[in-house]
Formats: structure tokens, sequence, C-alpha cells
């Protein structure tokens, strides 16, 4: 058990588990953005670091088939920080909060050594889409192409450049997908500590492993932050997966099978 999973494993409440909390018809969630754990101010600006810690927070409320509706923020930032730095950071999370019709309600500000952010969620949603509920013989599958957010994250470290539109910075999300697809998925979550982790997660909560159809490299599978959708379903909705994926251009790998087997994770935890 890595340090993380043994922190967490301390809280008793069968409400943790998840991409977020359910209660009732709401869902909270949150996560935190730190300099130098999750981004250096070398290789990314202040708009960017927003945009990209908010899309990361809202992608946990698509994962859970949840409408986001409300933000908290939390900013410590170093003095030394500019007014015009400020107001990047500031636009970075109103426009990335109004492209999904969120209103920023409140949160605290403190002077800090470094940047960090922390930002909560609030969402709605009628049918949560939880981590468990995966059965045996149901098809395991994601969306989108992984890889491309570590290869562009060792580009930054090495202070190379990447594109604009790269994932690393620009997240997109498949909300529209979970939407459309929700009635027929069993289980599912967003990828952010690389495939074979979060795998991982959910073999751990249905006491399940996989049966993988093609081999999947470490390279693409342990790449982290790229906030993809991982889900289950039963096989008899694999071709209305498939026409929901087209509807929503959205591309769908389908890779594996649960089933009564062990299961190994071959990546290192990212941020411990």
């Amino acid at each position: 058990m890595n340090l993380e999973n043994y922190f967490i494993s301390q809280f008793h409440s069968k409400r943790i588990g998840d991409d977020g909390a359910v209660l009732g018809s709401f869902v909270y969630s949150k996560d935190a953005f730190f300099e130098d754990v999750h981004f250096n101010l070398k290789w990314i600006n202040h708009y960017q670091i927003a945009q990209k810690s908010m899309l990361a927070n809202i992608s946990d409320a698509v994962a859970m088939n949840a409408k986001p509706k409300y933000a908290l923020l939390s900013v410590a930032m170093p003095r030394n920080i500019t007014k015009d730095q400020m107001r990047d950071l500031a636009r970075g999370f109103k426009e990335t909060a109004k492209k999904f019709n969120i209103e920023i309600i409140g949160g605290d500000t403190i002077s800090n050594i470094k940047l960090d952010i922390t930002i909560t969620i609030i969402s709605q949603t009628t049918k949560p889409l939880l981590r468990s509920g995966l059965k045996k013989g149901y098809l395991l599958a994601y969306t989108g192409k992984l890889g491309r957010s570590q290869k562009d994250f060792l580009k930054l470290r090495n202070l190379g450049k990447i594109n604009a539109k790269s994932k690393f910075v620009n997240i997109q999300l498949r909300d529209k997908f979970v939407q459309k697809s929700s009635r027929y998925l069993s289980s599912g979550m967003d990828i952010s500590d690389g495939l074979f982790s979060d795998l991982d997660k959910l073999a751990s909560i249905n006491k399940l492993g996989f049966r993988f159809f093609k081999k999947i490299s470490k390279r693409v599978a342990c790449s982290g932050e790229e906030y993809e959708m991982l889900v289950a379903f039963d096989k008899r909705f694999k071709k209305s997966m498939q026409r929901r994926a087209m509807q929503t251009r959205t591309p769908l790998n389908i890779f594996a099978c649960s089933a009564r087997v062990g299961y190994t994770n071959r990546c290192k935890a990212h941020h411990f």
C-alpha cells in the first residue's frame, strides 16, 4: 500500500472512494494543484495554471455524471506575485468556470512561499456514476488517446515547448459522452493517476481483476493527468456504447474485461 492509500485508509466513511462524495443529489469534490508538485512556473503561465486546475477539478464532477454548479477557491500566493499575474490567474479561473456555467462563490486567499491551489466543486446529479458496480465479464474501456500528457510533461521538464492545445494544459473533458451513455455504464472514473493505477482502484473496490485484450505499454498506461474516462459496462451494451461514442465524437477503446483474477499495478505513484 502506497502512502497516499495508507493515509486515506485512516478514514472510515462510506462516502470516500469515488471522484466525489455523494450527499443526496449533490456531489462534492476537491483537488489540490501545487507548485513544484503539479506544475512549475517555468513551464506554464498563470492563466494556464488556473485553467488546468479548474478543468482537473471539473473532471471529477464529469466522472460522477454530475453537472458542476459552484466552485470554492483557496489560493496560496507568494509575496512576489505581480498584479498582472494575479489578474491572469483570476481570468483563468473565471473563463474556465464560465464555459461550464459554474459560479465561483467564495474561498480563501493567503500568503505563501509558492503558488498552491485547492478547489471544491459542488455539482448535482440524479444518477451518480460510481467506481463500484463492476461485475465479472463486464467490458472496460477508456476514451481518447493516452500517453500524450506524460510525453508533454517530459518536454516541459526539459524546458521544451508544447502546443497551446496540449492535453497537459488544455484538458478535454468527456461530459457529453458521459451524459449520453450514463444509462449503460456500471462504473466509471476519470484517469488522473494513469490507466494502470486507476484500474487498481476499480480492482480494489470491486474485488475483481482484468483480462486484457491487447498489451498496453507502461509509457501509455502510466501517463497521469490524462483526464480521459475509464468506464465499465455489460457486454450486451457494447454496440450502444459505440453509438454514443460516435454521436459525441469520442474515441472509445475497449481493452479488457473484468475477471476473478489478481491485478498488479505496474506504475509508480505520481505524487508520493
